[in-house]
């Protein structure tokens, strides 16, 4: 049996994902990977270090910082996420990650990000977080669309990884994985329709992946329709909002965030015995 643990993307909707995570890890619930798309990757990191409520204790405690998913830093350098405060104070100053602990710990954790240059998926392993490498990768699962410069790794340009595999659920079933959990952050029936523009003026250097990004609503809503056959045949586990919360990308609302963080944690403890039985853990 190999056990997967798939984190989709959605900005700020991501403390709902981080109210799953810590439950799970209240439970010692551990799978054999666990995959994170944009905002699942940021968040996601914690579940491999351990690191139950970190989250949302810096969600809320920065929730003003000007820096944090803000205007100041996309003005100041280009990226609505800065870099100097996201993936150098926060994680290693402010709120220190126990880097030791993600080291040890048997889960592996990859990132999802999209490659300017074919537009296509890559799934990168995310080893160690004192290797700059990983954490380019992992910032530039998280770099959104339009408001994000590309991040190079190794001459390789990049950007959020939700452009081109959302919920990667088929790649690693593709893979061998017989037991999967995927955590989303819309609800039940949430489907995107209809073509992004300007696409092609933004990024006309890079052809594939204009085209990707411009029918990514498209290509969403068909993975959203497998993942519902996929959980109808009792294939993989599903864990989503049972409520709806109006989220903003970037929000900074204390209640909002708190609020989204909840829910995570209720729907994750009401379905933890039926998670622990999916992936045959001891209850």
């Amino acid at each position: 049996m190999k056990s997967a643990l798939i984190l989709e993307g959605g900005g700020m909707r991501g403390l709902y994902t981080a109210g799953v995570l810590d439950v799970l890890m209240e439970n010692n619930i551990e799978t054999d990977v666990a995959v994170g798309v944009s905002a699942g990757a940021l968040f996601g990191i914690n579940y491999k270090s351990k690191q139950i409520g970190r989250v949302l204790r810096y969600n809320l405690k920065y929730a003003d910082n000007k820096e944090n998913l803000g205007i100041k830093s996309l003005l100041k350098t280009g990226d609505l996420m800065s870099k100097q405060f996201y993936f150098d104070d926060l994680p290693f100053k402010l709120d220190v990650m126990d880097t030791e602990t993600y080291r040890t710990c048997k889960t592996e954790f990859y990132a999802v990000v999209t490659n300017l240059n074919t537009g296509l998926p890559e799934y990168k392993s995310i080893y160690d977080l004192e290797s700059e490498e990983c954490m380019e990768y992992l910032r530039a699962s998280g770099s959104l669309p339009f408001v994000s410069k590309p991040v190079a790794v190794n001459g390789v340009p990049y950007l959020d990884g939700g452009v081109s595999d959302s919920i990667p659920v088929k790649h690693y079933i593709d893979e061998g994985y017989d037991k999967i959990i995927a955590v989303l952050t819309r609800p039940s029936g949430f489907r995107k329709s209809g073509e992004i523009h300007g696409t092609n003026i933004a990024y006309k250097k890079y052809p594939d992946f204009a085209k990707t990004l411009k029918n990514r609503n498209n290509d969403y809503s068909k993975q959203c329709d497998l993942v519902d056959d996929l959980e109808k045949d009792g294939k993989i586990l599903v864990i989503r909002p049972t409520e709806h919360i109006k989220v903003k990308t970037t929000e900074k609302d204390r209640n909002v965030i708190q609020n989204m963080y909840a829910l995570g944690v209720k729907d994750c403890t009401t379905k933890i015995q039926e998670i622990k039985s999916f992936l045959e853990v001891n209850i």
